[in-house]
């Protein structure tokens, strides 16, 4: 008998030691909002550190991003049937998947101007799962703690993500394909 996965905020699981991602949102306005990595278990081996600090955003950037993200991250968690979130202040646990697809729309929005707030999130709507997944992956690599703004991918992803113009709702997206499990990869199903 399978027990139905217990979650807090946006996907995040409720035990102790998961990998997840922390978003820090002060009561203070104008105190910058922080998303970090908490790698749980898996960061007290092997030299790698608890958790790391992957964007620090201020407040105008984190409120022009905030509810595309929620609206995003809601829906798909309601087709896995799972409990949905909304952000408040104070430390909001995301998912570890949905952690990096944050990550790659902080990175591409933290420099950007009030014009390009929306293309921004339109584009990054458009992107599916996976795709975000990819960029995080690439990103992190060689530019993922907070001071690196201004190089290699995190730069490109504000480029590529705030030229152009928003997408119109009666445009055609690409059809995302069904998520029978949110929380497991299909690519290591069943190993022999």
């Amino acid at each position: 008998m399978s027990e139905k996965l217990k979650t807090i905020d946006f996907g995040a699981p409720d035990t102790f030691g998961a990998h997840l991602f922390r978003v820090q949102i002060p009561a203070a306005r104008n105190e910058p909002v922080v998303i970090i990595e908490d790698y749980g278990y898996r960061g007290q081996e092997g030299g790698v550190p608890r958790d790391e600090e992957r964007a620090v955003l201020k407040r105008p950037v984190w409120s022009a991003i905030a509810d595309p993200a929620r609206r995003e991250f809601n829906d798909r968690l309601k087709a896995a049937k799972v409990l949905t979130g909304r952000w408040h202040i104070g430390t909001n646990l995301v998912d570890r998947l949905l952690g990096k697809e944050l990550c790659v729309l902080a990175w591409a929005a933290e420099t950007a101007n009030d014009e390009q707030f929306p293309v921004i999130c339109s584009k990054w709507a458009a992107l599916r799962p996976e795709e975000r997944w990819w960029l995080f992956a690439m990103t992190v690599a060689e530019a993922g703690m907070p001071e690196d703004t201004q190089r290699g991918w995190r730069r490109a992803l504000f480029h590529a993500l705030s030229d152009g113009e928003k997408l119109t709702p009666g445009r055609k997206r690409r059809p995302r394909p069904r998520q029978e499990d949110l929380f497991k990869l299909p690519l290591f199903k069943d190993l022999k």
